[in-house]
C-alpha cells in the first residue's frame, strides 16, 4: 500500500495548488483538525476486542444492547410542558396518540427554582418555559388518564428533584400502582447546574447529598427508575465543545459514584440506574464518535477504577436531544434540516432515547404542529432510512475509529485534570468549568463573526424577507388559575399532617439522614413544593455563586 504521506505530497498538494482549500474552518466544533483522508496507517495497532468488541458486550463501544435497534428502536421521547397541568396533559395524550413511546416533562422556572406559582418571585414566569407544578394536586391533573405502569416518564428537574419525584410516587401510590413497575428518570444532576445552567438553590455539598439520597433509597423502592440523568446537554448549550461536554459530564458521573461509595453504598446496587443525557450538535461524525467514546470510557472506568462487577454497571445508557443552541430564528425552516442531521448522528451513535427539537423553538415553545413534525423526523429515520438494519454501521471506518480514539483521549485528559483539582466540586469553586466553557464559546463566536465558520441564514445566504411562523402563546390567566388551585389545596388539606411531614423533613435534613421517605410523606400530605424547599433553605442555606475575576 502506498504511504499516506506520498499521496498527500503527490496528489493532494498538487490538487490544492490548482484549487486551493476553501477558507472555512476545517476543524470540528471541538477544534480537532482532521486530515484530508484516513487510511489503515491512522489506526495501526487497532485491537478489535479492546476498542470495539461486540454490541452488548464490554466495552460497549458498539452499543449497550446485543440486538440494538433490530429488536427495539430507541425511545422517541419528546420534551413537553407548558402552561397548566391540564394543557400539558392534553399535549401528552396527543403525542402518545401520534406514536411517542415515553413522556418527557418540562417544568416552568418557578418549579425549577423551588417556588410555588403564587410566590412573588414567580410573577410573570408561571407556565412560560414548562408546566407549573406546585403540589400533588397539579401532578394528579398532569398525568390524569395516563397509565403510569405503561409509559416511562422523564422529568427534567434538578434542585427540587426529590420533591417532584416524591409527588409522582405519591400519585402512583394513591392510584394503586406498584412502585416496582414504574419506569422513568429524574434528571437530578445538580453538578451541571453549578457548571452551566445555574438553576441551583442550595450549596454544592448538601445539593449532592440530596442526589445520593435517591441513590440510596431508589434501588430498593423503585428499582426500574433511573434516579439520575447525568446531563451534558446543558453544558453543551452553555458553549462547551463536544469533548468538553463528554469530559465534564462523565466527570460529574464519577463524582456521584465516589460520593455514593463514601456513604458506603455498593457500586453495583446503584450504578445500573445511572443514565446520561447528551446534546447532539451539527458536526455529524464528531457527534457519532462522542457517543461511542462515552460508552467506552464509562465501561472502562467503572470496571477498572471503581471495581464494579455487574456488567449493567458498565453500560452507559443515554438519552439525547438535538441541539437547541444550533437552532436559528433566521430562516427557521432550515432548522428542520439541522435537526434531521443531528437526529441521524444520535441514532448512528447508538442513543437509547431521543428528543428532536421543533423548528420553531428559537422563537417560542413549540406549537403542536411543530412538535408533531419533530416526532415524524425520528419516525422517518427509524422506518424509512434503513440505518436500523445493522448495528453500529460506521464501525471500521478509518476516520470514525480515529476520531473516537481522539475524542476519548482528549476527554480523559480533561477528566484527569479535574481529578488533580480535587474533583468536580473543587473545580466549580475554583471557576475551572466557567473558564473552559467561556474560552470555547468565545472561540466559536469569533469563527462565526469572521465568516470562517458558516451558519446558513445567519452569516451567509441571508434572506431579506422574514418567514412568518405560528407562535405558541402562553395565557397570562395561568397565574390566576394556579393561585386559586393552591389556595384550595391549602384550604382543604390536613394542616397538622402537613406540619408533621415538614418537621420530619427538617429533622432528616438537619440530621444528615435520607430525606426521600419524608419527601413522599410531605407530598401525600399535599405540602407544596415551596414549603418543602423552604424547609431545606432553612437547613442548608441558599447558594450565591462567587464572582470570578
Amino acid at each position: 500500500m502506498r504511504p499516506k504521506h506520498a499521496w498527500m505530497r503527490e496528489t493532494y498538494q498538487k490538487s490544492t495548488e490548482r484549487v486551493p482549500e476553501r477558507p472555512v474552518a476545517h476543524r470540528t466544533l471541538s477544534n480537532i483538525a482532521p486530515d484530508p483522508i484516513y487510511t489503515p496507517e491512522d489506526v495501526q495497532g487497532f485491537d478489535y476486542d479492546e476498542k470495539l468488541g461486540y454490541p452488548g458486550e464490554y466495552p460497549y463501544t458498539r452499543g449497550v444492547y446485543g440486538s440494538m435497534y433490530r429488536s427495539k428502536l430507541w425511545t422517541m421521547r419528546m420534551f413537553a410542558g407548558f402552561g397548566t397541568a391540564e394543557q400539558t396533559n392534553e399535549r401528552f395524550k396527543k403525542l402518545l396518540a401520534a406514536g411517542q413511546m415515553g413522556l418527557s416533562t418540562a417544568f416552568d422556572l418557578p418549579t425549577l427554582m423551588g417556588y410555588d406559582s403564587d410566590h412573588p418571585l414567580s410573577a410573570g414566569e408561571v407556565g412560560k418555559c414548562g408546566v407549573a407544578v406546585s403540589s400533588l394536586a397539579d401532578m394528579e391533573i398532569l398525568f390524569d388518564g395516563i397509565n403510569l405502569e405503561e409509559v416511562t416518564t422523564s422529568m427534567t428537574i434538578n434542585s427540587p428533584a426529590n420533591a417532584i419525584w416524591a409527588m409522582y410516587l405519591a400519585l402512583a401510590k394513591k392510584k394503586g400502582y406498584d412502585w416496582k413497575k414504574l419506569g422513568g428518570t429524574i434528571q437530578n444532576d445538580i453538578l451541571k447546574e453549578f457548571i452551566a445552567q445555574k438553576e441551583f438553590i442550595f450549596p454544592p455539598e448538601p445539593s449532592v447529598k440530596l442526589v445520593i439520597d435517591t441513590f440510596e433509597w431508589g434501588p430498593e423502592n423503585v428499582p426500574r427508575w433511573n434516579f439520575i440523568s447525568v446531563s451534558g446537554y446543558h453544558i453543551r448549550e452553555a458553549g462547551a465543545t463536544a469533548v468538553q461536554e463528554l469530559a465534564f459530564t462523565l466527570a460529574d458521573g464519577f463524582e456521584y459514584v465516589e460520593k455514593a461509595l463514601e456513604r458506603g453504598l455498593d457500586v453495583d446496587a446503584f450504578a445500573p440506574r445511572i443514565s446520561f443525557f447528551f446534546d447532539v450538535h451539527n458536526d455529524f461524525f464528531e457527534e457519532i464518535a462522542k457517543f461511542r467514546a462515552a460508552r467506552r470510557i464509562w465501561a472502562t472506568q467503572m470496571r477498572e477504577r471503581y471495581g464494579a462487577k455487574d456488567p449493567r454497571s458498565w453500560m452507559l445508557r443515554t438519552h439525547a436531544q438535538t441541539a437547541g443552541v444550533s437552532l436559528t430564528a433566521q430562516q427557521p425552516l432550515n432548522n428542520l434540516t439541522r435537526v434531521a442531521i443531528q437526529a441521524l448522528a444520535a441514532v448512528l451513535g447508538g442513543t437509547n432515547s431521543l428528543h428532536t427539537d421543533a423548528y420553531d423553538e428559537a422563537l417560542a415553545l413549540p406549537t403542536e404542529e411543530a412538535a408533531t413534525l419533530a416526532l415524524r423526523q425520528q419516525q422517518i429515520i427509524a422506518y424509512e432510512s434503513g440505518v436500523t438494519h445493522t448495528i453500529d454501521p460506521l464501525a471500521g471506518s478509518y476516520y470514525v475509529e480515529w476520531l473516537t480514539d481522539k475524542i476519548e483521549a482528549e476527554a480523559m485528559r480533561y477528566i484527569e485534570e479535574i481529578r488533580r483539582l480535587g474533583g468536580v466540586v473543587r473545580g466549580i469553586e475554583q471557576g475551572y468549568f466557567l473558564r473552559e466553557i467561556g474560552d470555547a464559546s468565545y472561540r466559536f463566536q469569533q469563527e462565526v463573526e469572521s465568516g470562517e465558520r458558516i451558519i446558513v441564514g445567519v452569516n451567509a445566504f441571508q434572506d431579506e424577507k422574514e418567514i412568518e411562523v405560528p407562535i405558541q402563546e402562553i395565557d397570562p390567566e395561568i397565574e390566576r388559575i394556579q393561585a386559586e388551585r393552591l389556595a384550595r389545596v391549602r384550604r382543604e388539606r390536613d394542616p397538622e399532617r402537613v406540619e408533621q411531614a415538614l418537621e420530619g423533613l427538617r429533622q432528616a435534613a438537619a440530621g444528615g439522614r435520607n430525606t426521600m421517605p419524608h419527601f413522599v410523606e410531605a407530598a401525600l400530605a399535599y405540602a407544596t413544593l415551596g414549603e418543602m424547599m423552604d424547609v431545606l433553605r432553612e437547613v442548608y442555606g441558599v447558594y450565591e455563586e462567587p464572582v470570578m475575576v
